[in-house]
């Protein structure tokens, strides 16, 4: 580990401040970034703690919908008596994640921003790896592929996002609140994450400063009818193959609107939007979610070691809407 300065940040707009240095980093939990500093693929000059600031609140908005801290622990979150009524599919995938003991220290904002686990990006010694190095190539479409994405990649990067919480936000229609220098933005959550394109070494849409304050979430219909569904290699402490998020509200068996959104397959959250278009609207019959967990992945690009997750995919699809439905356990 390289040696760095350590900052406490008074205030959320000191952090800001701080923080525009392209060199700095803000420690919250610190469950992924030190990981990532003690094995050289993160090099902060400067670290700006966080964890001190008044970001832990959870909190019900006045429109019916809940606010998340940032700095709240994820295992408060999925236990919080408002998070396990309105949203127990956020409580079902924080709990799918990590381990307890790492659930009891990583934040909500935290873990929205924790980096890819692919085998080349962690391994300093291997040299191609865009994301860790730009321009230096991916070495994972040549090599070992298992893990990685099947939709939305690039010739230059195709890492997926390991976060669980984040496929139940996409969901949830969840907007990420952000405070900078130049003042407060909210992202929707499908507009805070980037694809790889060509710059596969920017995950996020962040600018250098900007701190992540909160997380909200509109009012739900999808409380009785939803399922975080984590198909991997382990039953505990294993990331995701392919996921599945499902939420449904649903009257006399037709389903009125529908959330579908997968994990493991993409270098962030992915909304199965013509999935969601196919079933909305109509009776939850067996052809109709196969053909529509079939289009959920019609745009898949898999490499040689992962074709699997394209069948596996839809299969997690038509399990997960089955489950959330009722008709299925």
């Amino acid at each position: 580990m390289n040696p760095f300065v350590y900052e406490r940040a008074r205030n959320v707009d000191h952090a800001c401040a701080s923080g525009r240095d392209k060199d700095t980093r803000f420690l919250g939990g610190g469950t992924n970034l030190i990981d990532l500093m003690k094995q050289g693929v993160e090099h902060p000059l400067r670290l700006v703690d966080v964890s001190r600031l008044p970001l832990a609140e959870i909190a019900a908005l006045p429109d019916g919908g809940l606010r998340l801290g940032a700095a709240a622990r994820n295992t408060d979150t999925a236990n919080h008596e408002l998070v396990r009524t309105r949203y127990p599919l956020l409580t079902q995938a924080i709990l799918a994640g990590a381990s307890q003991q790492l659930r009891n220290l990583a934040t909500n904002g935290g873990n929205l921003l924790q980096r890819t686990r692919c085998y080349y990006f962690y391994e300093t010694a291997f040299p191609s790896c865009n994301k860790r190095n730009p321009g230096s190539g991916c070495g994972a479409r040549e090599g070992r592929s298992r893990m990685h994405a099947i939709l939305g990649a690039s010739e230059h990067c195709i890492a997926t996002h390991p976060s669980d919480m984040a496929v139940a936000l996409a969901a949830l229609d969840a907007v990420v609140r952000v405070r900078g220098t130049e003042g407060e933005r909210a992202l929707p959550l499908g507009d805070f994450y980037r694809l790889p394109g060509d710059t596969p070494q920017m995950d996020t849409n962040l600018r250098h400063g900007e701190l992540i304050t909160a997380i909200d979430l509109p009012a739900s219909p999808y409380a009785a009818h939803c399922h975080y569904l984590k198909v991997r290699d382990r039953a505990s402490y294993a990331f995701a193959l392919v996921s599945v998020a499902a939420a449904l509200d649903m009257q006399a068996g037709v389903v009125r609107s529908v959330r579908i959104a997968l994990g493991g397959v993409a270098h962030k959250p992915w909304r199965a939007l013509e999935a969601e278009r196919m079933l909305e609207g109509r009776a939850l019959d067996e052809a109709r979610l196969a053909a529509a967990a079939k289009a959920a992945v019609a745009d898949a690009r898999p490499q040689k070691e992962n074709a699997f997750k394209v069948t596996l995919g839809q299969r997690a699809i038509v399990r997960a809407v089955r489950i959330a439905a009722g008709v299925a356990t």
